[in-house]
């Protein structure tokens, strides 16, 4: 069988290159694009277009080019987007990001084509079909006790999550797993069609599923862990025959 295309949206640079002395180069995360190719996977980069007008059909026509999207972190969505302003907390948006992102995974989902979310990914996913997000953990939230943007570096894991009975997850992890953590956003409002399939012990979400099975999103960053956790490289290999499936039928 021929590999599966696996889409990575790409970010942007606030500060320019030294590399192509360029404000604003588009870039990926590398240890992603190795965790694709690890896992079986060919990935590819789609920049987002600086004009929003452009997002909707740069959507639908990109959905072509590949099996499988994967939404990576990144900065803070923006809040509009779940009708709220922003409030003193919030940090960096990207608001052509979210418009780009927002009309790729709707129009992967219709194209029955499986999507991946990671920290902002999960994020985007919720609000995309209709749920909010707290925009700060710490001032909207008092129920969270948890450190979630650790000082720790970013391949070490710091607290632990529970995972429910009927998830993909629990197929890897079983009931509990020990992750990394990078985040002050957080699902507050869960979208219609999606349960919550793994929580940390303050009660923040932090892995999402859609009940047709074809989107998975983790609060955590796998990508940063899979060379030492190898439970987590399954993430992505479980993605990939997801994209293998989704091709074949």
């Amino acid at each position: 069988m021929m590999k599966v295309i696996i889409a990575i949206t790409a970010d942007s640079m606030v500060e320019p290159s030294r590399v192509i002395n360029q404000n604003s180069a588009d870039f990926a995360p590398r240890d992603l694009k190795e965790a694709i190719i690890e896992a079986g996977g060919i990935p590819i980069i789609l920049p987002f277009p600086d004009n929003v007008s452009l997002a909707d059909e740069f959507a639908r026509e990109a959905v072509r080019l590949f099996d499988g999207v994967i939404i990576p972190g990144g900065p803070d969505i923006d809040p509009t987007f779940f009708g709220e302003e922003p409030i003193r907390e919030i940090g960096r948006t990207a608001y052509q990001r979210d418009c780009y992102e927002i009309a790729l995974v709707k129009a992967a989902r219709e194209a029955n084509k499986p999507i991946f979310g990671i920290c902002r990914g999960l994020q985007l996913i919720n609000v995309a079909f209709g749920g909010t997000l707290y925009q700060d953990l710490v001032a909207q939230n008092p129920r969270s006790n948890l450190k979630h943007s650790q000082s720790a570096p970013g391949g070490f894991p710091t607290h632990h999550v529970k995972i429910s009975e009927l998830s993909y997850l629990y197929e890897i992890f079983r009931a509990e797993a020990y992750v990394n953590s990078r985040h002050h956003q957080a699902v507050k409002d869960l979208a219609k069609g999606f349960n919550v399939t793994a929580t940390a012990y303050d009660g923040v979400v932090e892995a999402i599923e859609s009940k047709e099975e074809e989107i998975l999103a983790v609060q955590w960053h796998p990508e940063n862990m899979w060379r030492s956790d190898k439970l987590q490289l399954e993430i992505f290999e479980h993605f990939i025959e997801r994209c293998e499936k989704s091709k074949i039928n």
